[in-house]
């Protein structure tokens, strides 16, 4: 039985979760505001399979716990609840790392079926790991012969880094990185179109779902964050290009290698 915290300061909203959670065989519990959820996440480190989380929360909101919950190394996922579905709240959740959100008000069928896609993927990634730890390590899909190859669940490799799309992990020659969902789903895209030009409305939709108009340069933020992951020097990019005006490019051979 997967548990699931509901972080909701409104009773009415939070205790309507928790018993249509819980008719749907999940175990739910309520924290009903920030403190207490970084308090059960963090400091007395109890286990949950995922997290609602509403952004906007007395005290400590929802972008300051999730940036808690992943500063700490805790990737359990979030699903994160949005008043009016702004695109500038919505980029900034999975800039602090939430993996997946829903506006208010929501359907209860969307919630949960939402709710089933992360912690399906959460099964994914535990499995992956597990069969990773137990094989030989091989960084390619097996029976790839290609390593520049990438599927929904298998790895990308480049210049002496590997994204393992399944784990969530970025192996450089110096560092291991946990990504999180957004920043290997933006990687995800970028390498799909490996030396094609995606423009930053390309990406707000096709990666994020957001079909409003927004401030796309919201984008370079996570651009930038990537490029201190896989460059050797961030300020002059070899990999993640700039194409001035319209959006970037990701070069796994850069031309002068």
């Amino acid at each position: 039985m997967s548990r699931v915290l509901v972080v909701e300061d409104e009773a009415h909203i939070a205790q309507g979760l928790r018993f249509n959670l819980e008719a749907e065989g999940y175990s739910a519990e309520i924290a009903g505001d920030g403190e207490s959820a970084t308090d059960r996440l963090l400091h007395k480190k109890e286990d949950f399979d995922a997290v609602v989380l509403d952004i906007m929360l007395p005290g400590k909101d929802g972008f300051s716990v999730v940036s808690e919950l992943r500063a700490a190394r805790n990737y359990v996922p979030v699903l994160m609840l949005t008043a009016r579905s702004r695109p500038e709240d919505v980029l900034k959740g999975f800039a602090a790392g939430a993996d997946d959100y829903l506006p208010k008000p929501f359907d209860l069928s969307i919630l949960l079926a939402r709710l089933q896609g992360l912690l399906r993927r959460s099964q994914w990634m535990r499995a992956a790991h597990s069969s990773r730890v137990s094989s030989t390590p091989d960084l390619r899909e097996p029976g790839a012969s290609d390593p520049h190859t990438v599927s929904d669940f298998g790895t990308f490799s480049f210049a002496g880094r590997t994204i393992d799309f399944g784990t969530l992990e970025l192996r450089t020659p110096d560092n291991l990185i946990h990504l999180t969902l957004m920043e290997s789903e933006l990687l995800r895209h970028l390498v799909r179109n490996e030396g094609r030009i995606v423009s930053r409305k390309q990406i707000l939709e096709e990666v994020w779902g957001l079909h409003e108009d927004t401030d796309t340069r919201a984008i370079d933020n996570f651009v930038v964050r990537l490029r201190r992951y896989i460059e050797d020097d961030p300020a002059q990019p070899r990999y993640l290009l700039t194409v001035r005006g319209v959006g970037y490019r990701f070069v796994a051979k850069p031309e002068n290698e």
